[in-house]
């Protein structure tokens, strides 16, 4: 088939390697996000995927929203089968999901119709899932909720951050949607409807939803820091500033500690949750780079009975 690949940070490229690997699939042009600024400079950067594409020499497209006449024209030029999607970032009008034959299909980073949303990584771990996976489905108007072509499971580790997670998913789920390409154009593979029941939605992780509450268990605390890293990132309040936590670590035998009570030890600080300690193992404070939080207490000289979040 003729494909139109959609996606834009660096969680679609592996497949989109993966489909301009198999050779089976003419991969005709890549739509993505205008150029954004990053680093220091605030510099107008490539996506990923635009960069990616143009290392292949595939064409680029950058409309500022899909809806744009010269995109849309663009598009019906190019006539594609159907465009595989990934992460790309702006919802599709109806007027763009008439163009190629068998639809868009998107990869989605879930087991449908869980998670649906743009977090689904995020959510799965925070709400303390043991299984997640990707599945691709038909893109309609709704929210995630067309027709599953395929699914790949994951594990999801006790250790892993939602960026271990989505790293995993991305490789996975690039063979499951080129494998869906395949399927497609062969007519072996059709679209399945999802079930009424089960549905979770995944809304974006705010700013908001990443303050840790210390009176809540150590289990919720670990999975929230765990969800929300590397972005937006966990954090609390220390001394009127807000710290960021990287990593921390459930002690169920440490018990006598109150709801974000700090306690130092030489090598390891530890603070109070609704149930058990949590250890702090990695944090960042407001304008400073990551550091250890034992080196951090010993910089901060945190007394006896200093609590976090307030």
């Amino acid at each position: 088939m003729k494909l139109v690949f959609a996606g834009t940070p660096e969680v679609a490229v592996p497949a989109l390697d993966a489909l301009i690997a198999s050779g089976r699939h003419e991969v005709a042009a890549v739509v993505t996000r205008p150029d954004a600024p990053a680093g220091r400079g605030r510099r107008l950067v490539a996506s990923p995927v635009a960069q990616r594409a143009e290392e292949a020499g595939i064409e680029v497209l950058k409309p500022a929203k899909p809806r744009d006449e010269d995109f849309l024209a663009r598009l019906r030029e190019i006539a594609p089968d159907c465009c595989p999607v990934v992460a790309y970032g702006a919802l599709l009008p109806r007027v763009a999901l008439d163009v190629p034959a068998h639809g868009w299909v998107n990869l989605h980073f879930s087991l449908l119709p869980a998670w649906r949303g743009a977090a689904p990584v995020q959510h799965a771990i925070m709400a303390g899932d043991e299984i997640t996976g990707a599945s691709t489905f038909l893109i309609e108007e709704g929210l995630d909720s067309g027709p599953v072509y395929g699914t790949v499971t994951e594990e999801i580790r006790h250790t892993d951050t939602s960026g271990d997670l989505l790293t995993r998913l991305a490789f996975a789920g690039s063979g499951l949607l080129s494998a869906t390409m395949d399927g497609i154009e062969d007519g072996t593979l059709k679209a399945v409807p999802q079930p009424a029941e089960g549905v979770t939605t995944a809304p974006k992780i705010t700013v908001e939803l990443a303050h840790v509450d210390w009176s809540a268990p150590a289990l919720r605390v670990d999975r929230l820091v765990r969800g929300c890293t590397p972005a937006p990132g966990a954090w609390t309040v220390f001394r009127g500033e807000r710290l960021k936590l990287i990593q921390v670590a459930p002690l169920p035998d440490h018990t006598d500690l109150a709801p974000g009570e700090l306690a130092v030890g030489k090598n390891n600080v530890y603070a109070g949750t609704g149930s058990y300690a949590v250890e702090l193992l990695w944090v960042q404070a407001q304008g400073k780079k990551p550091m250890r939080a034992a080196d951090w207490a010993r910089g901060v000289r945190i007394p006896s009975g200093e609590r976090l979040g307030v």
